[in-house]
């Protein structure tokens, strides 16, 4: 059962096609004044101004700023797994795989890295509602690492039977480090992010293999259990 602090912004009301629009364009605009006056700059009512709807109107769809932010973490979510779609149908290989899939999350957040520094200070805060690990943003973290999980299950690597139900979750992890580390990447076309991807995939590729050693098996399990420990609210 999905509980309210789950479910998507405006998930229940009804979604007829002039209605999306509306949605839709409440959206882009606040992005894009997000990106040109920053997130905590940003009001309501200077969207729905914007957007050329009335306020109410706008409240309507999104309830406040950090719903409309779950409704970007929605979109972008799609957009990765779309941009991610020729790697997944073309190659079996891990290594490949894992390369193209945070390569196109890359791509797909592009547009957005001059706001991100700005908009990372407020998502940064462990009790915002817009962290990427608060109960708000489930959906969309769900969705993230679902791309994940294709990206193990469609693979022809031969895993350990614990780890291939951790693994998608540890490479969503890793990709929040990738994500953070490209936020405060001021290189030309965050090339340095792109470098960071390309050296750290056939680690993580060769880690994942030696995982199937016997002598490394305990190691391996430590890990498991951590992660399961931390999970815990206890």
């Amino acid at each position: 059962m999905t509980s309210a602090a789950e479910t998507p912004a405006g998930a229940g009301r009804p979604r007829s096609g002039r209605g999306e629009q509306t949605r839709q364009l409440i959206l882009d605009t606040a992005l894009r004044l997000f990106r040109e006056r920053g997130y905590a700059e940003t009001t309501m009512r200077a969207i729905a101004k914007e957007a050329g709807v009335a306020v109410g109107n706008a409240y309507y769809y999104f309830d406040s700023k950090e719903h409309l932010i779950q409704g970007f973490y929605d979109r972008n979510q799609a957009a990765h797994r779309a941009a991610a779609e020729a790697t997944l149908s073309a190659e079996r290989d891990l290594a490949a795989r894992l390369r193209g899939v945070l390569h196109a999350g890359i791509d797909v957040n592009e547009p957005y890295h001059s706001f991100a520094a700005t908009f990372f200070k407020t998502a940064a805060e462990p009790s915002s509602p817009l962290s990427p690990f608060s109960a708000e943003s489930s959906p969309a973290r769900q969705a993230a690492i679902g791309i994940f999980r294709e990206v193990v299950e469609g693979s022809a690597a031969k895993l350990d039977p614990e780890l291939r139900r951790e693994l998608p979750e540890l490479l969503w992890l890793g990709w929040m480090g990738v994500v953070l580390f490209w936020v405060h990447d001021s290189s030309p076309g965050q090339r340095r992010t792109r470098r960071l991807i390309d050296g750290a995939v056939p680690l993580v590729d060769r880690l994942v293999g030696l995982s199937r050693l016997r002598v490394l098996r305990p190691a391996l399990r430590q890990v498991l259990a951590l992660l399961d420990t931390i999970r815990r609210d206890d």
